[in-house]
């Protein structure tokens, strides 16, 4: 699947002032490998951001709200859209994987907004649905190093604890449980914690285990 260099031009003659005025991030980038530029794992991009690719490059971009996954490969160039990429030259993959569409808002809460106000609590009166996990192994994404503690919420006796000083985290950004080979509960609900960060997320009744999209299992505590 692939656009032409003329329709690519028009999208990024339209998205880019969007991009310069602050446009929220709707993909995240799940791989690279080999020459890439414009993009690095797990970077939130945003619409008429461009990525190129050189010769055994490739980028693996998933939409949060359109929940696309897009595997890209070879010599060309990408433009983040929206809701999908638009493709020039380079070999285009893609189709729909089980995600979370509120991940949207969610991340870009966290991209504007300080640490403090991240914090959450059930306490804290009326909150937004809990995010929903597709996939059993949580991906969470860090950037500092502490305790990441997992509790379970609406059933006692489940608890995680992971010193991310000593563990071992994919190219330093993220810990992926399904690495540990650990699985949560389908249909649990969750808290994970990371110094004054904490978030709150359901597992899907259906969730597999595995380590399965990024997007689908994606706890994000930047």
């Amino acid at each position: 699947m692939k656009r032409s260099l003329s329709a690519m031009i028009g999208l990024l003659a339209l998205t880019s002032a969007a991009t310069a005025a602050g446009q929220a991030p709707v993909a995240v980038v799940e791989d690279v490998e080999g020459k890439v530029s414009g993009a690095e794992f797990m970077d939130y991009v945003v619409p008429g951001q461009v990525i190129k690719l050189g010769p055994g490059g490739i980028v693996v971009l998933s939409y949060m709200k359109s929940c696309w996954h897009e595997t890209i490969s070879g010599v060309g160039t990408v433009i983040v859209g929206t809701q999908q990429s638009a493709v020039h030259l380079a070999e285009f993959k893609a189709g729909k994987v089980p995600c979370d569409p509120t991940q949207t808002e969610k991340i870009a809460k966290e991209v504007g907004e300080s640490a403090a106000t991240l914090v959450r609590s059930l306490k804290d009166g009326p909150q937004p649905p809990p995010l929903t996990l597709h996939g059993l192994s949580p991906v969470v994404a860090v950037s500092e190093s502490g305790k990441l503690v997992v509790d379970r919420l609406d059933v006692k006796g489940e608890h995680y604890e992971v010193d991310l000083a000593r563990a071992t985290l994919v190219h330093g950004k993220v810990y992926d449980f399904a690495k540990a080979n650990t699985a949560l509960k389908p249909g649990g609900t969750y808290a994970a914690t990371l110094k004054s960060k904490r978030i709150i997320f359901q597992v899907d009744a259906t969730a597999e285990p595995g380590a399965g999209p990024i997007v689908g299992r994606l706890v994000s505590l930047r």
